[in-house]
């Protein structure tokens, strides 16, 4: 039986730049970094949730070929992988703060649907969303 998500993977284009912009600007840390030949399994995770790691993987061998792994690069470049979403309690805050660290955004905050979000993408080109959810009055439900 299945018990959790345990590791949602990302292609990227350079795990070494991946690991500065996901531990050095979005404040991750380093769950798992290991080799086997030219193969690296390298995991971030969020500090206060231990439970899911965000893999960083590169295409290639063994998993795809040459052509294969190229067309990935590729399509990550132009943000045509569907976006990740951030969950976060304040977002114009996180957006200047994050902004102050060289993170470039698609989108600044914007009220929307009773929440303010905002897009940001990677080096690599996948896409982000921050959204700060709006205090729900107790009861509430949403149509």
């Amino acid at each position: 039986m299945i018990q959790s998500i345990n590791v949602v993977g990302l292609y990227v284009r350079d795990q070494d730049e991946a690991l500065d912009f996901y531990v050095g600007k979005l404040g991750f840390r380093v769950h798992t970094d290991v080799r086997n030949g030219d193969y690296r399994w390298l995991t971030v995770q969020h500090p206060d949730q231990p439970a899911f790691q965000l893999g960083l993987f590169r295409p290639g061998p063994p998993v795809h070929d040459a052509a294969t792994a190229q067309a990935l690069h590729a399509l990550v470049a132009k943000g045509a992988m569907p976006p990740l979403v951030l969950s976060v309690s304040d977002c114009r805050a996180a957006y200047e703060r994050l902004k102050a660290h060289g993170v470039e955004f698609t989108q600044e905050p914007i009220d929307r649907f009773g929440n303010v979000d905002a897009g940001f993408r990677d080096p690599s080109g996948n896409g982000w969303k921050m959204i700060e959810t709006a205090a729900q009055p107790k009861g509430a439900t949403f149509q």
